[in-house]
């Protein structure tokens, strides 16, 4: 039905211009026949009529050679018509061909995008949505210690309907990057539905952005908001000094390999410090000068420095605590899995054969070997330790008691908050695929599947440290505020995009994330 459509179009399109061919060519024609009419008359053997006599002069003088203007008019005026007439159609005609889409290459359907290009957007809208729910959140906790819960809670709510729009779309992106769905169509409109869920986590952030912003009223002075700033700022100043001496004495107690995950997180902590002193003088002069907009661009970096120095020195606390457990809890997991090793010798695993079981077991029996030998050495990575005696004991199929369950959920909490920190405080770096695994290991633990959990996250960790290498540090330089700077960059603090590397990133979404620019 569409080809006969797209041909009868064609048709008429065809007979169209034959017809105003014809008119201009009749039109030519009929001024021709005006102009030679009178030379072909002028000959004639007519009477003459004669002129009276005197000196009385004719009112029309003689003509001269048998024609006057008077009877050139009518066939010029047709002649310019027919050519006025010929001349628009062909001009019309150059127009359309112009910019109309010829019959032959009418698309029924808009252009499809092609694979590559569509994940590159699907990319970019799931880094942006992370974005703009991770900055969101920071901001939320500003305004939640100033005006408490009943103010806050439409925000927090926001915040959550974003971030359920975002763990969508990372799911959907997930089953793409697995090969499900498989048809090809199916696929690129899965790619849409990422790019909608982002778009519609966004949406909701600056719907409610306005309303925020009224609520914490920094065009009218940012005094409050500023002493709140101040506040928390002096109280991450005592625990970043705490925790210097904190991840000192864990470098004494364990390996290197345990304490990985928050090394230089003290020397981070205090470069965000020195960009929060900076940014927060300047919003106290801009207060006191009465430039609102500077002051509230100022206040809010300086927020979201300290918000991510908070992280960092959280990091370094809550590593001592976990480490603490996870040794307190060795022992008993040894003890634990000796029990399980010893019910596999007597028969009590009936799915595996007898060869494999046997493998296992001198496997199982390995590592406990080398955990007792590492707890007599000193110094050793307990979460480790835990990770190694659960898995083995795990491939045994018997099940696990109470204490191995409880040191592999302690072991993936730390995982996953490993690296929910470190995407939080270089995601000015991290790309896609590193956030798309923290989130898988996000919905794992949820689930209860521990052990996957444990194993995404440390997936994640290397994935986002490799952005962090590979994106490196152009702000980088050896004054203080330099670093500052380069830190809030490599954190998001900043947007990079004006001459003093803002804006700040603020509550919202893609619309109204930036809303505090120059000018």
């Amino acid at each position: 039905m569409t080809s006969s459509l797209i041909r009868g179009r064609a048709r008429h399109a065809k007979g169209n211009i034959r017809v105003r061919v014809a008119h201009a060519v009749l039109g030519v024609v009929v001024g021709a026949g005006w102009l030679v009419l009178p030379v072909m008359t002028a000959g004639g053997d007519d009477p003459v009529p004669v002129a009276p006599a005197g000196g009385v002069a004719s009112a029309a003088a003689p003509r001269q050679d048998g024609t006057s203007g008077a009877d050139l008019i009518m066939p010029l005026v047709a002649v310019g018509a027919a050519g006025v007439l010929a001349g628009y159609g062909y001009l019309r005609r150059t127009r359309r061909a112009r910019t109309r889409t010829t019959p032959a290459t009418v698309s029924v359907q808009p252009p499809v995008p092609a694979p590559a290009e569509s994940e590159r957007q699907a990319r970019a809208a799931l880094v942006l949505a992370d974005d703009c729910v991770r900055t969101s959140r920071e901001e939320l906790s500003f305004v939640s210690r100033r005006f408490g819960p009943p103010e806050t809670e439409p925000f927090e709510r926001a915040v959550r309907a974003a971030q359920t729009e975002l763990t969508a779309a990372f799911a959907i992106w997930r089953r793409y990057e697995e090969g499900v769905p498989e048809d090809p169509a199916a696929r690129r409109q899965a790619l849409v539905g990422v790019a909608g869920r982002c778009a519609e986590a966004g949406r909701r952030l600056d719907a409610a952005a306005p309303d925020l912003d009224g609520l914490r009223g920094l065009e009218r002075g940012v005094g409050e908001a500023l002493e709140v700033a101040e506040a928390r700022f002096r109280e991450l100043t005592a625990r970043t000094a705490t925790a210097h001496v904190t991840l000192a004495g864990l470098h004494d107690r364990y390996t290197p390999l345990a304490v990985g995950s928050v090394t230089g997180y003290v020397e981070q902590a205090k470069d965000r410090l020195v960009f929060a002193t900076s940014h927060l003088n300047q919003a106290r002069q801009a207060d006191d000068a009465e430039d609102a907009a500077r002051a509230a661009r100022q206040l809010r970096a300086a927020e979201g420095a300290v918000a991510q120095a908070g992280i960092l020195v959280g990091g370094v606390e809550r590593l001592r605590g976990r480490l603490g457990q996870a040794a307190a809890l060795v022992p008993a997991a040894l003890t634990g899995a000796e029990a399980r090793i010893a019910a596999a010798r007597t028969g009590q695993v009936r799915s595996l054969a007898a060869g494999e079981l046997h493998a296992r077991l001198a496997h199982a029996d390995g590592v406990l070997a080398a955990v007792r030998d590492e707890l007599t050495k000193g110094a050793y990575d307990p979460l480790d330790a835990l990770r190694r005696i659960a898995r083995a004991v795990a491939r045994l199929e018997v099940g696990l008691p109470g204490v191995l369950d409880t040191a592999e959920l302690l072991v993936a909490r730390e995982a996953v908050d490993g690296a929910e920190d470190f995407v939080a405080v270089h995601r000015g770096a991290v790309g896609a695929q590193a956030r798309a695994r923290l989130a898988e290991a996000v919905r794992a633990l949820g689930s209860g599947d521990v052990q996957r959990a444990d194993r995404v996250a440390r997936q994640a960790r290397e994935l986002a440290e490799r952005d962090v290498r590979a994106h490196g540090n152009p702000y980088a330089g050896t004054d203080s505020e330099a670093a500052g700077l380069a830190g809030a960059i490599l954190g998001g603090v900043l947007l990079a995009e004006e001459p003093d590397a803002g804006p700040p990133t603020s509550f919202g979404g893609p619309e109204t994330r930036a809303r505090r620019r120059l000018g």
